[in-house]
């Protein structure tokens, strides 16, 4: 998609103005009274007509209970419509769009944990990645970071208080601060978003990052059963401008963003009812997060201890519901397994290393993230066994840490450190 046609789509369906929208809603309700009102006296003006007829023709009870009820359902719909509406001052606002938010200063008691500097990074980007260890959309995330050898540095958020997220309006990760050239800094959240702003960036770095985040507007709107929905814009596309490298085709970028959503509507819905079936498999997966996430070194023990029991009890259950809504058999694990091999039978098909071709794509890092979250649970262990996902697996791992930047560490009181 080209740069003209997002910059008019947008412009074309930008917000109105707050006093526009306020006029529009006085307006709203000024016609919703009127028109209560209106079918309020209606209903009374039939009731008098039909206590006239009684006197002189008598009609009978049906059509008498036919007219009430008539009257019972104008003056109650309309009274809903004005109460929901009151209620819900937004809910005209289907599809609005509002851009990434903008941070003055960074937050202030939020504990850097370590930071990944690579002297050969020349993105010029200044990023905090807000993330849980083994979150798959961190993976995700941190994947494309460390293959593209970009220097950032890492807040490893509590699963369970989340005290280095207070400060954000939004309390979910990974989310990222991107420094832009004032000084202030943009925030961005999901990671599919995160990934395409930061290589539309070092794709095309002329433009500054913040306004580069523009491309991605959060949007509301509502889904197919009448609910409110939030997501990001575009967050598949990258934004080439006038610079489209010249070995991309339709074709290519097409395939990407399909296996990208993929990666983030299907496979990792998969994850959390594999890894987390009984408790004892939920208390093993979370023994593991702590190791590859470091807890011990980043938390004091309770708090530790409290993520780690409180995290297995909560998505054992969640993993049941989660079962449910994505309509899995009780055989989970050959739904993980016919996910990955489709992905397989597809690079097959393709006759190429990696689905970006001779070096993995924006697809093949997304799909990887998202199955490094559980490298060391037991339903990592049994799909190597029963798919032929190891070697690709291996072979994105293997270019993601030699690219990354070197370790370190930041000092965190109270609790003890590595040496």
């Amino acid at each position: 998609m080209s740069s003209f046609r997002l910059l008019t789509a947008l412009r074309a369906t930008r917000p109105l103005p707050i006093n526009s929208q306020n006029q529009r809603f006085v307006a709203n309700k000024s016609h919703e009274f009127t028109f209560a009102r209106r079918q309020f006296s209606k209903a009374l003006k039939d009731v008098e007509n039909g206590s006239i007829t009684r006197k002189s023709s008598k009609p009978n009870g049906t059509f008498k209970l036919t007219l009430l009820g008539a009257c019972i359902g104008a003056v109650a719909g309309s009274t809903y419509t004005i109460y929901t509406r009151i209620c819900d001052k937004n809910s005209h606002k289907e599809h609005e769009r509002t851009p990434p938010k903008v941070v003055e200063f960074f937050p202030a008691d939020v504990r850097i944990t370590k930071r990944f500097i690579n002297p050969k990074d020349t993105s010029g980007l200044d990023i905090v990645l807000f993330q849980y260890q083994t979150c798959p959309f961190c993976c995700k995330v941190r994947a494309y970071l460390d293959y593209m050898g970009i220097s950032y540095s890492v807040v490893e958020v509590d699963a369970v208080l989340r005290q280095d997220i207070r400060w954000s309006e939004v309390k979910k990760v990974p989310m990222v601060l991107i420094r832009q050239q004032d000084g202030r800094y943009v925030q961005m959240t999901d990671s599919s978003a995160i990934i395409s702003l930061v290589a539309s960036s070092i794709h095309d770095n002329r433009i500054d990052v913040g306004e580069l985040a523009q491309f991605y507007p959060h949007i509301s709107y509502f889904d197919d059963d009448g609910k409110k929905r939030q997501d990001i814009l575009n967050k598949y596309f990258l934004m080439y401008q006038d610079r489209t490298p010249k070995n991309m085709t339709k074709e290519i970028e097409e395939n990407e963003r399909k296996w990208r959503t993929w990666a983030d509507n299907h496979l990792v819905h998969l994850i959390s009812p594999n890894c987390y079936q009984t408790f004892d498999e939920a208390l093993e997966t979370f023994e593991w997060f702590s190791l590859a996430g470091e807890w011990d070194v980043h938390f004091p023990k309770w708090e530790r201890d409290l993520m780690v029991y409180c995290g297995a009890t909560a998505m054992w259950a969640i993993a049941k519901i989660l079962k449910r809504r994505h309509q899995l058999t009780d055989d989970v694990r050959s739904h993980m397994y016919d996910a990955l091999n489709k992905w397989t039978a597809d690079l097959k098909k393709q006759n190429t290393k990696f689905m970006g071709g001779k070096k993995p794509g924006l697809a093949d890092l997304s799909v990887f993230g998202v199955l490094s979250s559980m490298e060391g649970c037991q339903t990592f262990k049994d799909c190597l066994q029963n798919t032929s996902i190891g070697k690709w697996f291996y072979d994105v791992k293997e270019l993601v840490q030699q690219n990354r930047g070197e370790l370190h560490r930041e000092r965190i009181v109270g609790v003890t450190t590595l040496a």
